[in-house]
């Protein structure tokens, strides 16, 4: 049995077309990133995906259990972390959280017990009996986490979990996330930070135009690409602005040139070629280089080139 299980998912808002019939599975432990552009069917397929709404055509279907057919069985076995914290800003931290496991139906002490456990995790014991209103944005997030995990759910829903927060709470978040992962608990998330789902995730789903464009890990996405290797250099120049961008497009096996501050990108299917080349021009120039390393593609050089690939495929008569 999958964690999660979606066949033919479907939603239409009248004639048109948000989601477009796309099947995947996420395994049982399994950290799955859902990514896309705005407006791609990422809210769309969770909103389905936790019976928020209703699919037009196709089935869903969490821990063995149909969302749309038994919503009650699927919707013990997750928790939902929406974008936006939905906490209630007059009660404090401990009341939201046996707010959140009355919901559940978990008995008070059970909660009472869970709640606890969870406020040592999230670091926030000491602001048990503060009311929600004066938390920082990075404290709501942990409390909705929080919250989302009272009843030990299998697996875990997050909506842009660290969008807003400041980067030694995302940082927090992200670890604890990562250990939530490593403990067995079955994750989905989506994110427009290319770099976390690379970090985090197991498996990548990338969503355009409402079709499942892609569904695999990080690693083999950027296999898929490799044309997207590059060369990331700095000159001893006090301005990279004195570099003509035509000079390093001219060297050999360049296949295009990307100013990064103060430093330039080189894209190219052969870094080795380009890195000799590079030093000779430096050494022709009287330059010197300052700093230099050959990356493989990024996770967002695959999105991209994955989501360009769809649009020119749809174009096709």
């Amino acid at each position: 049995m999958k964690a999660i299980e979606v066949k033919d998912l479907t939603k239409y808002y009248g004639s048109f077309c948000a989601v477009d019939h796309i099947t995947f599975e996420v395994e049982k432990g399994e950290f799955f990133g859902f990514l896309g552009p705005n407006g791609a069917g990422k809210t769309t397929t969770m909103r389905m995906l936790t019976g928020l709404s209703e699919s037009s055509e196709g089935t869903a279907s969490i821990m063995g259990y149909d969302i749309s057919r038994d919503p009650f069985h699927a919707k013990e076995h997750f928790g939902i972390v929406p974008e936006v914290s939905n906490i209630y800003e007059d009660l404090t931290a401990w009341n939201n959280l046996m707010f959140a496991g009355e919901l559940y139906g978990m008995q008070k002490s059970t909660r009472s017990r869970r709640a606890l456990e969870l406020l040592d995790v999230f670091e926030l014991t000491e602001f048990k009996d503060k009311k929600v209103k004066g938390f920082s944005k990075g404290m709501r997030r942990k409390l909705t986490l929080s919250m989302a995990m009272i009843h030990s759910p299998d697996i875990l829903f997050l909506d842009e979990p660290t969008s807003g927060l400041d980067v030694q709470s995302s940082i927090k978040l992200k670890e604890i996330l990562s250990d939530l992962s490593k403990d067995g608990t079955t994750i989905f998330l989506t994110t427009h930070t290319l770099e976390e789902a690379n970090i985090l995730c197991d498996r990548i789903g990338i969503i355009a135009r409402g079709k499942l464009a892609a569904v695999d890990a990080p690693e083999k996405l950027k296999r898929t690409i490799q044309a997207a290797q590059s060369v990331v250099f700095s000159f001893n120049t006090i301005t990279s602005t004195s570099i003509p961008v035509s000079d390093l497009a001219a060297l050999p096996a360049v296949s295009s040139v990307l100013k990064e501050g103060d430093k330039f990108r080189l894209y190219t299917n052969d870094p080795s070629l380009v890195a000799t080349s590079l030093f000779e021009y430096a050494k022709g120039h009287s330059l010197k280089i300052v700093s230099i390393n050959t990356l493989g593609p990024s996770l967002e050089d695959a999105f991209l080139a994955i989501i360009k690939q769809h649009e020119e495929r749809r174009r096709e008569p």
